[in-house]
């Protein structure tokens, strides 16, 4: 099928790269000349595990292109992705200015039927505000489509080619039957294609991160009450996790969600109750949760520590919000050495891949390592503030040599906490208070 995506940022180049990896042939539209040369010379500018093989291969087979002209991807197309950012507004609401324009565009381009899929994550209602928006520029026949993307970063590319649902929200049959047949390869393992009105598929987006986020807000209230009453969160969460009603999946403690979906989505989602005089009491403690969780675990630090942290200096493992990706919106870290260093502290730093994130943030505030075990060298304790891969299995003798004091902040729950102090650490975890300094909060 022709199709174009119109925005290669972190959704349309993921989309766009899959659909041309299943045959279809796809134009990928942005105004960003440069980075448009970057991927046509294979050079991705976000980290993505198997993307840029991916892209690379469908370039080579004259399946993905990448051009700055609109109007002719739009004419050489039946089905227009919009995936352009909706990023978040002063009030909570997301920002439709990007999406408003490129259906403007679209509108004036038109030269037969196509279909408009909005790709990007819209508030209820935005695919009637395209379709009118359209409709002012062209008599030309179209359908508007909603069909929310669900991809995990670090595993968007499997996300995509084997969804575990496909939603989509079609008025009308033509669009519905051009939709369901783009995404038929795609389910082969039976995983269903789930159609219904476009209202309803906007707000598949928004419920379904907005009930993630308070699962993972509720793990952390637990393990913040659990550090009171002397429980450990860990075996907590084993027992309650066995109950097949629950499920094991986004209920482990930790430093609460961060990313460019579950902040963003949770304010949408309440800006919009707020739009329609209603509230929605559980997702705002949600949100406030996950905030608090930040200042808790800089409390403990503080603890131990003290306020004035001059002549400090802290190793940070882990600066992108999760393992897989660079990405660093919202991400824990940011809070964290921010607090650090206000207090006079120094930070050495290491992540695999978001030193190009951490550098636009950060600037020359903070060391760079180039490996784990650089970032302790006389460091006087460390932080581990994402769950890499590769943080899993240290050499902790290694570790206790290299840094002043054996004294780990772990805000992910990694290690075994009665081998760590077995093995003569003073370790702190979320959801379990210290042997060694009692409760902390």
């Amino acid at each position: 099928m022709k199709v174009c995506v119109i925005g290669t940022g972190y959704v349309g180049l993921v989309a766009g790269t899959c659909l041309a990896e299943m045959g279809n042939d796809v134009i990928c539209v942005d105004n960003d000349v440069e980075k448009l040369e970057k991927l046509k010379n294979g050079i991705i500018p976000i980290y993505e595990p198997g993307l840029e093989d991916l892209i690379k291969s469908n370039v080579k087979e004259k399946r993905l292109h990448f051009s700055s002209d609109l109007a002719s991807a739009v004419r050489a197309s039946l089905i227009c992705f919009i995936a352009v950012g909706t990023p978040q507004g002063e009030d909570g609401s997301a920002d439709l200015q990007y999406v408003m324009n490129v259906a403007e565009s679209i509108g004036k381009s038109i030269n037969g039927y196509k279909v408009i899929v909005d790709k990007s994550t819209v508030p209820v209602g935005t695919a009637e505000k395209v379709t009118e928006i359209i409709k002012k520029q062209t008599a030309q026949p179209f359908d508007v489509v909603s069909n929310p993307e669900f991809l995990k970063q670090g595993a968007a590319v499997d996300d995509f080619l084997r969804p575990d649902r496909v939603i989509i929200g079609a008025n009308s049959e033509k669009a519905k039957d051009i939709m369901l047949e783009l995404y038929e390869p795609f389910v082969r393992n039976q995983n269903p294609i789930i159609t219904m009105d476009t209202k309803s598929a906007e707000m598949v987006k928004y419920a379904s991160n907005s009930f993630l986020a308070v699962k993972i807000s509720y793990a952390n209230e637990i393990a913040n009450l659990c550090e009171k009453v002397g429980a450990d969160a860990n075996m907590v969460r084993l027992g309650m996790c066995a109950d097949t009603r629950i499920g094991t999946k986004f209920l482990y403690p930790g430093l609460g969600y961060g990313g460019s979906c579950f902040p963003k989505d949770v304010k949408a989602i309440l800006k919009t109750a707020s739009d329609f005089r209603t509230s929605c009491p559980i997702i705002e403690a949600a949100d406030k949760t996950n905030k608090n969780q930040r200042q808790l675990f800089i409390r403990k630090i503080l603890t131990r520590f003290g306020d004035n942290l001059h002549g400090l200096t802290f190793a940070v493992w882990g600066l992108a919000f999760k393992p897989k990706t660079n990405d660093m919106r919202e991400a824990p870290s940011i809070t964290i050495i921010n607090a650090l260093l206000e207090r006079g502290a120094k930070i050495r730093a290491y992540d695999p891949k978001a030193y190009d994130c951490a550098e636009i943030i950060f600037g020359d505030t903070i060391y760079y390592a180039n490996s784990s075990y650089e970032a302790l060298k006389d460091a006087d304790c460390m932080l581990l503030l994402t769950e890499w891969n590769e943080f899993r299995r240290p050499d902790f003798d290694k570790i206790k040599s290299l840094l002043k004091n054996p004294i780990i902040f772990d805000g992910r729950n990694q290690y075994n906490y009665d081998k760590m102090i077995k093995n003569g650490f003073e370790y702190y975890q979320v959801g379990r208070s210290s042997e060694k300094k009692g409760t902390f909060l």
